[in-house]
């Protein structure tokens, strides 16, 4: 019970640094912490989609209709994922997710029109419309840079922030 009540203080008073950060007309990044979006970047990539195409020239994979990439807890959906494999195809180098992109983890989900993602390091970058939602907070931009390896992030082009006092 002390403990969730902490996490939530935390949260409201995130929010509320966020909200003055944001609400002060000069805010154009902010810096905060996705625990939730934190994953264990050894844990293998599941695809599924409704279809594959793969091209061994160029060492490309385009999965596309109701593409779902798991890694750890973190869920990834989108409209197609082209996958971009190392020269020696044993690795994921890179994934462009793009149509409806969805990311979710734990309580923490964000949504955007394109993502890109290196398995590897952990670094995921969302652009376009860029909406994160942590419980009752909601925090939007254009662009929201991640390392899910560390849990932490930055959101930056106009940043806004909403969330609900006495609902900490």
């Amino acid at each position: 019970m002390l403990c969730q009540k902490v996490i939530k203080t935390a949260l409201f008073s995130l929010a509320l640094a966020l909200a003055l950060a944001a609400t002060s007309g000069q805010a154009q990044e902010t810096n905060v912490a996705f625990a939730g979006l934190k994953t264990d970047v050894s844990q293998p990539v599941q695809v599924d989609a409704d279809q594959l195409s793969v091209n061994q020239k160029d060492g490309t994979a385009t999965f596309s209709g109701n593409v779902v990439v798991v890694q750890g807890d973190m869920r990834l959906q989108a409209g197609e994922v082209t996958i971009v494999y190392s020269t020696d195809n044993r690795s994921i180098e890179t994934l462009h997710a793009e149509g409806g992109v969805t990311l979710a983890a734990g309580t923490d989900a964000a949504t955007a029109q394109t993502a890109d993602y290196r398995p590897d390091t952990g670094d995921l970058v969302l652009i376009g419309d860029v909406v994160l939602t942590q419980g009752a907070v909601a925090l939007s931009g254009q662009k929201l840079t991640l390392s899910l390896t560390s849990g932490t992030g930055t959101m930056s082009g106009r940043v806004t922030t909403i969330f609900t006092p006495g609902s900490n």
